[in-house]
C-alpha cells in the first residue's frame, strides 16, 4: 500500500489526486467539564451530558450516572409538566406558544419532545426543532428532541434523568412532549408534577375513543385550537369533558381538574393555563402532596430501572441467548405453549 504525502499542515498532497476527509476525534469531556458546563447553563455541554445520559455504551452509562450523582444536589426545582393529546391536537404548536410566553416572563424553559421511533426501521423523525423554529432560536429556551425508542408509556429510557441535568442546568420549566395518546401513555404522569392533556373541538365520538385512564390522570384538559370557526365546538367540548371528568375519581384529594379552552395558534387562553397549573403547585405543595408525589415517582423509577436491566441482563446472558433460536421455532411451529416457553429461558436464566 502507498503512503498518502501529507504537508506540514496535515493536508494531503494535491498531486496524489485522492480525496481525503479530516477525521477530527472530539476530546470527550470530563466529568468535571461536563459538571461545570451543565451548573454554568452551557447549552452545548448540556446537549453532550445528554447524548452521554442516552448512551447504550455499559461505560458510558457509568460514566453517566457518576455524572448524575455529582448534578442532584442541583435538581428538583423546575416545574415538570406532561403534555400529551390526540394526533394533530396541535402539541408543538402550543409547546412553542406556551414556551415563548413563558421565556417572555424571564422563566427558562426546557422542552423534551419525544419522537416516534419506527418498529421496523428503528429510525425516528426528529423533527421538533424544525416545527418550533421561534422557540429554538429563544436564549431562554432549550428543545432536545429523543427517539422513543420504542420505549412504552410515550416517554424515552431516559426521559428522567434528561430532566434532572436540565433542573440542574438551571431550566424553571420542563416540558415534555409526548408521542401521543395509547393505553401506556399514562407512564409519563408518573414523572411529572403536572399532567396536561389537549384535546380537538367536538367532543362527541372523540371522547368515546379516549382511554379513560388518560383523563383519569389528567390534571387539566385543554380544548385547542379553539380559535374561529371553532369556537363553538369547543365550548361545546369543554362542557363534554366536564360532564365526563364529574363521573371520574380524581387523583388528587386536593385538586379537581378544570377544562379549559385554548388557541396555541392564538395565544389565547395560554395566560390562564398557567396560572391554573401555578394553581396545582400552591395546593399541592401546602398540603404536603407534591413533596410525597416526587418522593414516591422516584421509588416507582427505581422499580422501573430494576425491570429494564433485568430485562437486558436476561436477553444478553450466554445461556439464554443459545437457548432462545430452539424455544422460539418451537412456539412458532405450536410444539411449546409460549408460557412453557417463557419458563424456559427464565429456568436458564436463573441458573
Amino acid at each position: 500500500m502507498t503512503a498518502l504525502s501529507v504537508d506540514k499542515g496535515g493536508t494531503p498532497a494535491a498531486k496524489s489526486g485522492v480525496r481525503v476527509r479530516n477525521v477530527v476525534k472530539r476530546k470527550q469531556l470530563s466529568l468535571d467539564d461536563l459538571y461545570d458546563g451543565v451548573v454554568g447553563g452551557d447549552r452545548t455541554v448540556l446537549a453532550n451530558a445528554i447524548t452521554l445520559i442516552e448512551s447504550t455504551n455499559p461505560d458510558q452509562q457509568a460514566r453517566a450516572q457518576e455524572l448524575l450523582l455529582k448534578l442532584l444536589p442541583h435538581g428538583g426545582g423546575a416545574s415538570r409538566i406532561g403534555i400529551t393529546g390526540v394526533p394533530g391536537v396541535g402539541k408543538s404548536t402550543f409547546i412553542e406558544a406556551f414556551g415563548k410566553m413563558l421565556t417572555a416572563q424571564g422563566l427558562k424553559v426546557a422542552v423534551l419532545a419525544v419522537d416516534p421511533t419506527s418498529s421496523r426501521s428503528g429510525g425516528s423523525i426528529l423533527g421538533d426543532k424544525t416545527r418550533m423554529a421561534e422557540l429554538s432560536a429563544d436564549p431562554n429556551a432549550f428543545i432536545r428532541p429523543s427517539p422513543s425508542s420504542c420505549t412504552l408509556g410515550g416517554v424515552t429510557r431516559t426521559t428522567r434523568e434528561t430532566m434532572a441535568v436540565c433542573e440542574a442546568a438551571g431550566f424553571d420549566v420542563i416540558l415534555i412532549e409526548t408521542v401521543g395518546v395509547g393505553q401506556s401513555e399514562t407512564v409519563v404522569a408518573d414523572m411529572v408534577d403536572f399532567f396536561l392533556v389537549l384535546m380537538l373541538p367536538g367532543a362527541g365520538d372523540e371522547l368515546q375513543g379516549i382511554k379513560k385512564g388518560v383523563l383519569e390522570l389528567a390534571d387539566l384538559i385543554a380544548v385547542n385550537k379553539a380559535e374561529g370557526d371553532n369556537a363553538k365546538r369547543a365550548k361545546m367540548a369543554k362542557r363534554e369533558y366536564q360532564n365526563a371528568l364529574h363521573i371520574m375519581k380524581p387523583i388528587s384529594p386536593n385538586w379537581s381538574p378544570p377544562v379549559l379552552t385554548i388557541s396555541g395558534l392564538t395565544g389565547m387562553g395560554l395566560d390562564e393555563l398557567w396560572e391554573k397549573i401555578n394553581e396545582h403547585k400552591k395546593a399541592l405543595t401546602d398540603s404536603g402532596e407534591y413533596q410525597e408525589k416526587r418522593q414516591q415517582q422516584q421509588l416507582r423509577w427505581m422499580w422501573a430501572m430494576v425491570e429494564d436491566r433485568l430485562i437486558s441482563a436476561l436477553k444478553s446472558d450466554p445461556a439464554v441467548s443459545t437457548l432462545v433460536p430452539d424455544i422460539q421455532d418451537g412456539v412458532v411451529e405450536g410444539k411449546l405453549t409460549a408460557t412453557l416457553g417463557a419458563d424456559k429461558i427464565l429456568k436458564a436464566f436463573h441458573n
